[in-house]
């Protein structure tokens, strides 16, 4: 009998739930490496009052594996949002209750593994970081000068009017833990993060966020350290649309080429992309070749929805890519 493949994909918000959405139609043994640098809305409320790691893109790849029988109901209920004008408009009931997790279990971990049994989900969500991180970005184009400006939080180099260069990220020692006043340092993995890359079969990158979503992934140390390490088969899919702010105006190879930029050593096996996205083929194939990989153009648009892949589509491209690239004996997908 064939061992389900193990699958890792790293990412946040919409990106990464389309990816899990399309993982799940191929097999049971999915883990989700979520970004943790959300600094607005419901989660960015919750991460300044309570100190805790933001909720939101936890909360949603969460629901993007939970079950479609048991876990349905509590997934509904997971993704609900209060309204009205009080102090929990805005806020998702998911991340409420994961905040309690974090609090009462005292490791976000742990109260992701208690989330992830309410809802039945059969593969497990992750942190990139047990910490909660914050991203600064170099951008050009705010200034008349040319000049570069640097920039930070997540909402704000996403929403940014210039053009995003280069990103860095740092975690935030809170003030009473130093002494001394709020002080940076170096991002720390989640150990089972770094685990999970190590013995997966095959790892995933983007789509999303290209900035805030996808890179932040490569600037953890030790997560870096281990997607270069990793004998996993790598594949990146690339986004429908650019992105506004964070990557207006890239062609689908720019992508790449930032990609490249921030983590040098990293190669991939594949490239996923639209085929309606991709103006010029034969620049995208030559841009995943320089990375040591093959582009795999394919219809994976959801019709009439500007920007949301087809998880079906998608799971049939990701299907054909990785039996293109490797024959790993005894695994298979569903």
């Amino acid at each position: 009998m064939n061992e389900q493949m193990r699958a890792v994909a790293l990412g946040g918000g919409h990106g990464l739930h389309a990816t899990l959405t399309a993982l799940r139609r191929l097999t049971d043994d999915v883990t989700a490496v979520v970004t943790v640098a959300d600094d607005g809305g419901s989660s960015g409320r919750l991460r300044r009052e309570l100190g805790l790691l933001p909720p939101g893109d936890l909360r949603k790849a969460l629901g993007a594996l939970a079950a479609a029988d048991d876990g349905a109901r509590w997934a509904e209920v997971f993704q609900h949002r209060f309204g009205g004008s009080g102090a929990l408009t805005g806020h998702a009931v998911g991340n409420l209750l994961l905040a309690g997790l974090f609090e009462v279990l005292g490791d976000p971990v742990a109260g992701l593994d208690e989330a992830a049994r309410l809802l039945g989900v059969s593969g497990r969500v992750l942190p990139m970081s047990t910490d909660p991180l914050d991203i600064e970005a170099e951008v050009t184009g705010l200034e008349p000068d040319g000049a570069v400006s640097r920039i930070r939080g997540q909402v704000a180099v996403a929403s940014t009017p210039g053009q995003v260069r280069r990103i860095t990220l740092h975690s935030v020692v809170p003030a009473g833990d130093t002494g001394t006043g709020a002080a940076v340092k170096p991002p720390q993995a989640c150990r089972e993060a770094v685990d999970a890359v190590l013995s997966a079969d095959v790892v995933f990158l983007g789509p999303g966020s290209w900035f805030t979503s996808v890179l932040p992934h490569l600037l953890v140390p030790e997560l870096h350290d281990a997607l270069v390490k990793t004998t996993a088969t790598k594949i990146v899919i690339l986004n429908l649309v650019p992105q506004p702010g964070e990557t207006a105006g890239f062609s689908p190879e720019q992508h790449l080429d930032v990609l490249f930029q921030h983590a040098p050593r990293l190669g991939v096996d594949a490239v996923i992309a639209d085929s309606d996205s991709v103006p010029t083929p034969a620049r995208l194939r030559s841009a995943a070749a320089e990375l040591g990989g093959r582009a795999h153009l394919a219809s994976i648009a959801t019709p009439g929805v500007v920007g949301r892949h087809d998880p079906d589509a998608l799971a049939g491209c990701v299907r054909d890519a990785l039996g293109a690239t490797s024959a790993k004996e005894g695994l298979s997908w569903r």
